[in-house]
């Protein structure tokens, strides 16, 4: 079997998803850490052109890229599939992977913005997780029924990395009055075994991003 191994960074939440996918999948790998601020020539031959993790790597073969690399594990390792057999269901589901790539930095703008412009961005995310909440996951027990699949690992960074965005920013969007749904969404996949042993350790992650936020802060002040 041709080696695997995955280039990360513990607190990236793009990182996490290709771990999950792997361990779901039953796949062996070989994780190998990464610096975002030292980064290594391994990281740099293999994705030469964003130049930043997670990458895996397969028989000595790249792809960078999470969302590009979750697909591959789909379609390299067809055993406890992630995506619907149906045609359109597996449609519906990347429409809403893509759509939460693309919504991510929004939803996470109150980590980067402070005072009026804050209250805009929780009023932007508001919107955004409740269009998540009742176009994408409705009264389902995950996003694609009764099983993890996903959409559920690329949303998974809103069950663990989101509270801590919200403790550091000093906000509270997502709570379980204003999103019951996504609130029992976020118990449930918190409860899958994959999930729940190979989450951030959650203190190191609040100082981790204590410290991006006093930077960014103290950067955007600069240019005000």
């Amino acid at each position: 079997m041709a080696e695997v191994k995955l280039l990360g960074f513990w607190a990236s939440p793009f990182s996490d998803r290709v771990i999950w996918a792997l361990k779901l999948k039953g796949v062996n790998y070989e994780y190998v850490e990464e610096d975002p601020h030292n980064k290594t020539q391994l990281l740099l031959q293999h994705n030469p052109v964003h130049k930043k993790v997670p990458v895996l790597i397969h028989g000595g073969k790249s792809i960078p890229e999470s969302s590009i690399i979750l697909e591959y594990i789909e379609e390299t390792w067809p055993q406890n599939p992630l995506l619907p057999q149906d045609a359109y269901q597996r449609a519906m589901a990347r429409f809403w992977i893509k759509f939460g790539e693309e919504k991510m930095a929004t939803i996470c703008a109150v980590f980067r913005t402070a005072g009026v412009e804050q209250e805009k961005a929780i009023e932007e995310a508001t919107k955004l997780l409740k269009i998540i909440e009742e176009q994408g996951l409705g009264d389902k027990m995950f996003f694609g029924g009764d099983g993890i699949g996903l959409v559920d690992i690329a949303f998974g960074w809103l069950a663990y990395l989101y509270e801590v965005v919200e403790k550091v920013s000093a906000v509270k969007v997502l709570d379980a009055d204003t999103f019951p749904q996504l609130h029992a969404w976020i118990q449930n996949l918190k409860e899958v075994p994959v999930i729940k042993e190979n989450l951030p350790d959650h203190q190191k992650l609040v100082g981790h991003l204590k410290r991006r936020r006093e930077i960014h802060l103290a950067l955007l002040n600069c240019h005000n």
